[in-house]
């Protein structure tokens, strides 16, 4: 499993009437975490998007266990078990500064062509710079 943990400051605004993190803007959090686990990969969206490759979210899945209230740090931590195919899985946490699971989901997103939006294998430089990872973490 590779792992890759992002710290995030609750801002007033992503709270809701009662002072916690609304419920939608998990989802914000999660694609953050994705975002820079695959940044720590040496592979970007941006990058990605340039060789013509999107991916949509197709799979998503979330357990609200706690509350996270304005000014909180959170950590989200990211995770991923498997070599990605035409699909890649993600797991996630959230962890309040007491090390509070707050939440858990998953999600599945597909790569497609941007020409014509059909599902295309992963990117190889993303496959060979998780593959490095999950040898290292399950020698």
């Amino acid at each position: 499993m590779y792992l890759h943990e992002t710290k995030i400051r609750i801002r007033y605004g992503e709270t809701d009437q009662m002072g916690y993190v609304y419920y939608g803007n998990y989802a914000q959090f999660f694609e953050i975490g994705r975002v820079e686990m695959l940044r720590s990969l040496g592979v970007s969206y941006a990058s990605m998007e340039k060789e013509g490759i999107m991916l949509p979210v197709v799979d998503y899945s979330v357990k609200y266990i706690k509350p996270a209230y304005y000014d909180d740090e959170i950590t989200v931590r990211t995770m991923i078990e498997e070599i990605p195919s035409v699909k890649i899985k993600f797991n996630y946490e959230i962890y309040n500064e007491n090390m509070d699971l707050l939440t858990s989901a998953k999600t599945t997103l597909v790569f497609v062509k941007k020409a014509n939006m059909k599902p295309t294998i992963s990117p190889q430089e993303l496959v060979a710079a998780l593959t490095v990872k999950l040898l290292e973490n399950n020698p």
